[in-house]
């Protein structure tokens, strides 16, 4: 198990607000082994809703053979927090998911909504190499890419994105992508859906298909629709598939997402329970109204930076992770655990050194429960919306 949080434009721009001396602080906070130790991250194809301006690295009119292909935009603000962050954590797994396609790839010819037109899907596995071939150029090699973030919806047109029918998923990876990985030697996995629980039946569904699976060694989930337990239902049609937790995050709107860290422990509990092998979640750091963000939703950073003090205010989500992130060690595997504690949510793990975690969160109010470990017993006291962590060898 692994956990982090998403690198967009709108993060690294925050993040390059600061002075050197307080960004190298931060991230070292977040990203050192010896801190918080965050080791898994999601950074963007292009630009996202949390991006100062919406851009794709080949924007324009088509261009087929991707002669205006081009990162550029991404020296300036992405590139050298990632480098910065590999040298916080040399063990940094990075994976990318676009937001959308360059326009003239769509039917909308917009980066905004839209679908994708099947007729640029080999040019889109194109784009894809060269960008997994621009970065390594950078120093920044990407382990893993999911085909779209949120197939299943054009988010109204407002921001962007791109809706992706099941059966064009199936034929990029499988007729495009995944061979062009595989032909050139590109050793980066794909992950497939990128979006909510509820859209499970889809996944196992595309996995059926021999080509997809040769390809596709995991499922990306979205926690904002559906319930985690049916990403048992996908492990259980396919075990080999790896199941990943890739984004979920508060808005600023909520009145308690400050201090909401039993609801988003519970979340990450279900995830874990459910065979995630990691957990990101979204994004690391925007500024006190949720900016830059060119979409609709007043989403909140891990750490809010304050646009003009550069205050740092670190909300719910970050504490909740907090647990995570400093006690469950990559390569870690989930042990049983169980509860007739009404309300309480919990997951168990042993660490690759042998040392065991549970964490318990509380969602409600005051109580003690009874811990059972073969035959050892305890009286753990467990306060009001809280997430508890234990630990023994």
């Amino acid at each position: 198990m692994a956990s982090a949080a998403l690198f967009t434009e709108g993060a690294c721009y925050m993040l390059n607000q600061l002075s050197p001396s307080a960004r190298e602080q931060l991230l070292h906070e977040l990203f050192h082994p010896s801190e918080m130790g965050l080791n898994v991250c999601r950074t963007c194809i292009g630009s996202s809703d949390c991006s100062t301006v919406a851009y794709t690295y080949d924007d324009g009119e088509e261009d087929r053979e991707l002669k205006r292909f081009s990162i550029a935009r991404d020296r300036e603000y992405i590139l050298p927090v990632l480098r910065q962050v590999r040298q916080v954590n040399p063990d940094l797994f990075l994976f990318a998911s676009p937001w959308s396609p360059p326009g003239w790839m769509k039917w909308n010819h917009s980066m905004l909504g839209g679908s994708m037109n099947r007729k640029y899907l080999d040019a889109y596995a194109r784009y894809f190499l060269k960008f997994l071939q621009a970065y390594a150029a950078e120093g920044v090699a990407i382990q893993a890419v999911t085909s779209q973030n949120e197939v299943d919806t054009d988010q109204n047109g407002a921001m962007p994105a791109c809706v992706w029918p099941q059966e064009c998923e199936m034929e990029f990876i499988s007729d495009h992508l995944g061979p062009l990985l595989e032909s050139s030697k590109t050793p980066a996995k794909i992950w497939i859906l990128d979006h909510n629980y509820s859209l499970w039946g889809r996944a196992v569904c595309e996995l059926e298909d021999p080509d997809v699976r040769r390809y596709a060694t995991g499922i990306a989930w979205h926690c904002y629709s559906g319930t985690a337990d049916m990403i048992s239902k996908a492990h259980d049609a396919h075990p080999d598939t790896e199941m990943h937790w890739t984004e979920g995050g508060g808005n600023l709107d909520e009145p308690h997402y400050l201090d909401d860290w039993s609801k988003w422990s519970g979340v990450l509990s279900a995830a874990l329970r459910n065979w995630c092998r990691s957990l990101t979640v979204w994004n690391l750091a925007l500024d006190e109204k949720g900016k830059p963000n060119i979409g609709p939703y007043p989403c909140a950073g891990l750490v809010t930076i304050h646009s003009q003090t550069k205050e740092l205010t670190r909300i719910g989500l970050y504490w909740a992770l907090a647990h995570y992130s400093r006690s469950i060690k990559r390569g870690a595997r989930r042990i049983d655990s169980q509860t007739q504690a009404a309300g309480l949510e919990h997951v168990a793990v042993e660490n690759p050194a042998g040392q065991k975690v549970l964490i318990l969160t509380n969602p409600g109010s005051a109580r003690s429960v009874q811990l059972e470990v073969g035959a050892s017993k305890a009286s753990v006291p467990l306060p009001e919306n809280s997430v508890t962590t234990l630990t023994w060898s």
